[in-house]
């Protein structure tokens, strides 16, 4: 579809709040593990990416052009 500029079912897109959230705590929640990942919250893993740039701030067409600025994982910086 990218290289076409197509969209494959229009009507069916979800909004970049949606879509992080499938990703984070919707998912969290669907392999039955909320209660340790998911979000930032204190008790939870720290497990978080860093990115150069707001996703929610950009055109949702540039969101995967993000740089990763830092991974951490349980809360420690992870090399590159």
């Amino acid at each position: 579809m990218a290289e076409g500029g197509e969209v494959l079912n229009v009507d069916e897109r979800i909004g970049v709040e949606a879509a992080l959230r499938a990703v984070t705590i919707d998912a969290a929640w669907q392999c039955r593990a909320d209660n340790i990942t998911g979000s930032i919250e204190s008790g939870k893993y720290a497990d978080l990416v860093l990115l150069e740039e707001n996703p929610l701030e950009i055109e949702p067409t540039q969101i995967e052009h993000i740089a990763v600025s830092q991974t951490l994982l349980a809360g420690k910086v992870c090399s590159r």
